[in-house]
């Protein structure tokens, strides 16, 4: 069972991390820090397939589902990542009701999908009833990230057996000729922000979003968003690793008084 699904049944948001080092103790790490799922980013991450099999085997051993974000809407991909194990998809660029009906049915086995049998390592990782119970378990997030997808947004929610939405807003950002940023507040991307959660909801499907911040991520699941993802492995390395270097090249003398440099 996707402990995800379990969440969601009771009314919580999921909080997930994003992984874009190529590296199973990074991988590894971050599945014992308590996220309720952890995605591999395979599009603009440094991740491909090959590394994800050791990041997938780190992440076996914790509680957290492994997610991954798809390159792009591509069948040969989104299958293969699937018979790794992965619970859940996320595809980037899904701007059209036909987009979003293709994607959905890389993910599910027939009769809702037209996913292609050979589970592989899925299966002996959740049991030999593997085929039996995917459907029902697999997750499908179609990204909504341009000025088109906004548009298409009721046709794209509308898609039988889509799990969610999710929100990258930097693209959509640049999609209205704004700068690509997170925590966005300027309209009319935040109005979209604000319409999605809403439209989500009335359509029973999940709303997700990316973060720069733990408060903006807070904001969001005030508004609706039941997944909320807060930067990544090497956002958060880099800008903790980059104030440790600051406070020491700005700290002129240390406690003895001596000077440092």
């Amino acid at each position: 069972m996707n402990n995800l699904l379990n969440l969601w049944e009771a009314d919580k948001a999921v909080i997930n991390a994003w992984l874009s080092i190529p590296n199973s103790f990074t991988a590894e790490a971050f599945g014992k820090m308590g996220w309720d799922c952890v995605t591999i980013d395979l599009q603009h991450g440094q991740s491909d397939y090959q590394s994800s099999i050791s990041m997938l085997q780190a992440l076996s051993d914790s509680q957290s589902v492994p997610m991954v974000r798809v390159p792009w809407n591509e069948p040969g991909i989104i299958m293969k990542m699937l018979d790794l194990g992965v619970m859940g998809i996320i595809a980037p660029m899904i701007n059209t009701k036909e987009d979003c009906e293709k994607f959905v049915s890389y993910c599910y086995y027939p009769p809702n999908g037209q996913r292609s049998f050979g589970p592989m390592r899925a299966q002996l990782l959740h049991g030999s009833n593997y085929f039996k119970d995917a459907n029902k378990n697999i997750l499908s997030f179609a990204m909504i990230e341009t000025r088109q997808a906004v548009e298409n947004l009721d046709k794209i929610l509308s898609v039988p057996n889509l799990t969610g939405v999710y929100i990258g807003p930097a693209d959509m950002s640049s999609s209205y000729g704004l700068p690509p940023k997170f925590d966005v507040r300027e309209d009319p991307v935040f109005s979209n922000i604000k319409l999605i959660a809403k439209k989500a909801k009335e359509y029973g499907k999940i709303a997700g979003i990316h973060n720069g911040s733990t408060k903006y991520a807070k904001e969001m699941i005030n508004i609706g968003y039941k997944l909320v993802t807060i930067l990544s492995d090497f956002r958060v390395m880099s800008s903790s690793a980059q104030k440790i270097v600051d406070d020491m090249k700005n700290k002129d003398t240390d406690q003895s008084g001596s000077s440092s440099y």
